[in-house]
């Protein structure tokens, strides 16, 4: 039985992480305590994890506990702090995405992974989708020959979207912008399926539609003057979910969970493009809006014997299909249609599957290297931390020299 800490006692390490091992996972896992900064989110995760020893020190956890793996579920900006510290102090990691949200903390995780031996786990969990692997393995058997390029769409729609503009996300400082924070998702997929590292970044981005784009605005959803007329209002106050992991602990840290979309304070995009050159030359286009009346993405792959095209929706019109399809396009002027069978489960059944992989005792073959560690997660937030450094400058950027001092 392996055993396991949690920082950051925040949605994802409680319904993803605390509550795997705590059921699921009991018997070949084990949580030994929990660590936040916010201590009513601390002892929720406790309690809903069958009464988990509670930490009021990071420090005090690693030294009275002494788990042999810490799972880093803070707020992005603090990913690098927590997985450098269990590093140093012994212990392997497992972090959420994004594993940082800048080129330097990037670089200091790195090298305290090659100083410390310890390993780095970075979930990825929509590879372990079985419509993404799907669409591994055919370009694994060659399906479109080499890969010369690709264009890659996603758009999140102003119920999913806008939530990262009333939390902790719609600060840069915090989370890297959505080309880190949502895009590592995305980045990290086209990696993946391409097999190749990213060389070169240009972007372009901007914020149009959320930030103070009406005077009709407050400070919070909850106590909003204009909750009868906002189409962004939101309830969640009386959310069960949402008022004990948040509204009950607001007088802890004064965060509020239904900050208004249109605040002054935002500052990150909301419409992004990229055009990323890949080391063997493979080129991509890449956009993501967060504005869209539904949500999804759709992603062609051009190679030397065809074309490979695929699409998901998780909202709007076709998220009832039983099956997805990729379309394969060859030189002879046929069409192939491969049918999947849409996954049930969170992400589109990349959750349990990772889980599976993470605290499962049984050793499970991987032969198209489901599990990321540190190389993945760096390069797919090097791609976004790029892009908005592109963005500022209004200049390409090179990889190589964002992991040089």
């Amino acid at each position: 039985m392996k055993t396991y800490a949690i920082a950051g006692a925040s949605s994802r390490g409680l319904y993803m992480y605390g509550k795997a091992i705590a059921g699921p996972y009991h018997e070949t896992a084990r949580l030994l305590g929990v660590y936040d900064i916010n201590p009513v989110r601390a002892h929720l995760l406790s309690r809903e994890c069958g009464d988990v020893p509670v930490f009021t020190s990071f420090d005090a956890m690693m030294q009275q506990a002494h788990p042999e793996c810490v799972i880093v579920t803070t707020m992005d900006r603090y990913h690098h702090e927590y997985i450098i510290r269990s590093l140093q102090a012994g212990c392997d990691v497992i972090s959420e995405k994004p594993m940082t949200i800048d080129d330097a903390r990037c670089r200091a995780i790195l090298e305290t992974e090659r100083q410390t031996g310890k390993r780095v786990v970075v979930t990825f969990n929509y590879r372990f989708a079985p419509y993404v692997t799907r669409v591994k393995e055919l370009l694994r058997e060659g399906v479109i020959g080499r890969i010369l390029s690709v264009d890659f769409e996603w758009f999140l729609d102003t119920r999913h979207g806008a939530d990262y503009f009333r939390r902790w996300h719609r600060r840069k400082e915090n989370s890297g912008g959505l080309l880190v924070h949502k895009a590592t998702h995305h980045f990290d997929m086209i990696n993946w399926w391409l097999e190749d590292e990213p060389r070169t970044v240009f972007a372009t981005g901007t914020r149009q539609f959320y930030g103070p784009t009406r005077s009709e605005r407050g400070e919070r959803c909850s106590t909003c003057p204009h909750l009868h007329t906002c189409e962004f209002y939101v309830d969640y106050a009386h959310d069960p979910h949402m008022r004990a992991l948040y509204f009950d602990a607001e007088t802890e840290d004064g965060y509020f969970r239904d900050q208004c979309v249109f605040s002054e304070d935002i500052d990150i995009e909301d419409t992004m493009n990229a055009t990323v050159q890949y080391r063997s030359g493979i080129s991509m286009s890449y956009s993501l809006v967060a504005h869209s009346p539904y949500e999804g993405w759709r992603v062609s792959l051009s190679g030397i014997n065809g074309r490979l095209e695929a699409q998901e929706y998780h909202s709007g019109s076709h998220t009832g299909d039983a099956t997805q399809l990729v379309e394969v396009y060859n030189r002879r002027g046929e069409t192939v249609t491969y049918e999947i069978p849409k996954a049930a489960g969170n992400h589109a059944g990349g959750d349990e599957r990772l889980l599976e992989r993470l605290f499962s005792e049984r050793e499970i073959p991987d032969p198209l290297g489901h599990m990321a560690g540190s190389r993945a997660g760096a390069m797919s937030i090097l791609i976004g931390i790029a892009a908005n450094k592109s963005i500022a400058s209004g200049s390409p950027i090179h990889i190589e020299n964002l992991l040089k001092e």
